[in-house]
C-alpha cells in the first residue's frame, strides 16, 4: 500500500510554484517551441516583437493551466508513482479549491493575451482549451494518451502561424504534423520512466501501448518528424542554415534512438532524454530564423 506523503514546510508561493512546473522550465520551453517555429516561420523571419511577446506569456500560462488541470486529475494517482508522489495537490500541500483557483487565473491571463490576437486565432484558443483541461483523463480511457497531448501541443503551431497570417496555410499543416510526431516521440520517452507504476495502477500509455517496441516507436516518430520538417523546407524555400540546424537534429535524435534501445536504462536516462529535445527544438528554431533569411 501506497502512502501519501505529508505536506512539506514550505512557502505557499513557492508550492504554488512547483504546482505550475515553473521550478522545472523544460516542460514549459518544450512546449514554447513549435509555437515560435510558427511564427517565425509565418512571418518569414521577422515576426513582430508584441506578437512574439504574446506568444510566449500565453504558452505559459495555458502551461500552466495545463499543469494544474493534470494535477487535479491525477491528485489521488500521483502519490502511487514515484516520480510525481511530491506533487502538491498529490501530496496535499495545496488543497484541490487552491488548485482550481490556481487554475483559472492562468486560464484568465491566457485568455487576456488572446484577445490580443485575430478572430480566427482567438477561436482556435478557445478550440484549445477543452483538449488542454480534459488531456490528463485520456490515459485512463485511451490507449495512447500521448497522442491527445500531442494535439494540444499542435495547438501552438495552429495558434501561432494564423496569429501572423489570419490564415489556414499549407506549410502550418506540415509544420503541425511535425510536431505531433516531435511531441509523440519525445513523450513516449518521458513515459517509458513511469511504465512499471503505470501498469500497477493500471492506467495507459504509449510506452506501455507499443511495449518492447517502444523505443523502435520512439524512432519511427523521430523519423516522421524529420521527413515532415524536410518536406516544410522544401515548400517554403529555406535556406542552408535551416538544413544544418535539421542535420544536427537528425543526429542527435538517432543517437537517442541507439541510447533508448539498449537494455536495462537507469531511470534518469529517460528525463535526461527528455531534456535534450530542448536544445534541440531551439537549434531547429535557430535553423528556422537562419533560414528565412534572404
Amino acid at each position: 500500500m501506497v502512502t501519501t506523503p505529508q505536506p512539506q514546510s514550505e512557502p505557499t508561493w513557492l508550492t504554488i510554484i512547483r504546482l505550475l512546473r515553473w521550478d522545472k522550465p523544460a516542460g514549459r520551453l518544450i512546449l514554447m517551441i513549435p509555437a515560435l517555429w510558427a511564427v517565425f516561420l509565418a512571418a518569414r523571419g521577422t515576426p513582430p516583437l508584441p506578437l512574439v511577446g504574446v506568444i510566449v506569456l500565453g504558452t505559459l500560462a495555458t502551461s500552466a493551466a495545463g499543469c494544474v488541470a493534470n494535477d487535479l486529475w491525477d491528485r489521488n494517482i500521483d502519490p502511487q508513482v514515484e516520480r510525481t508522489r511530491s506533487r502538491p495537490l498529490a501530496s496535499r500541500a495545496l488543497s484541490v479549491r487552491t488548485g482550481i483557483v490556481v487554475g483559472l487565473i492562468a486560464l484568465i491571463c491566457a485568455g487576456v493575451l488572446a484577445l490580443y490576437l485575430n478572430q480566427l486565432t482567438f477561436w482556435l484558443c478557445v478550440a484549445a482549451v477543452p483538449v488542454i483541461l480534459f488531456y490528463p483523463s485520456a490515459k485512463r480511457v485511451f490507449p495512447v494518451p500521448q497522442l491527445v497531448l500531442a494535439i494540444a501541443w499542435g495547438f501552438g503551431v495552429l495558434i501561432s502561424w494564423t496569429a501572423v497570417t489570419a490564415r489556414l496555410e499549407e506549410p502550418m499543416w506540415i509544420l503541425w504534423g511535425a510536431t505531433v510526431f516531435w511531441t509523440l516521440g519525445f513523450d513516449t520517452v518521458y513515459a517509458m520512466s513511469d511504465r512499471e507504476d503505470d501498469k500497477r495502477i493500471g492506467i495507459n500509455s504509449s510506452a506501455l501501448f507499443f511495449g518492447k517496441y517502444a523505443a523502435e516507436a520512439v524512432g519511427v516518430f523521430f523519423t516522421c518528424t524529420v521527413i515532415l520538417l524536410e518536406w516544410l523546407a522544401i515548400v517554403m524555400d529555406l535556406k542552408l542554415g535551416f538544413w544544418l540546424a535539421l542535420a544536427i537534429a537528425t543526429t542527435a535524435w538517432l543517437w537517442q534512438y541507439s541510447r533508448l534501445s539498449q537494455k536495462d536504462i537507469p531511470r534518469p536516462v529517460y528525463a535526461e532524454t527528455f531534456r535534450q529535445n530542448v536544445w534541440i527544438g531551439f537549434v531547429l528554431l535557430a535553423g528556422i530564423i537562419i533560414g528565412c533569411l534572404p
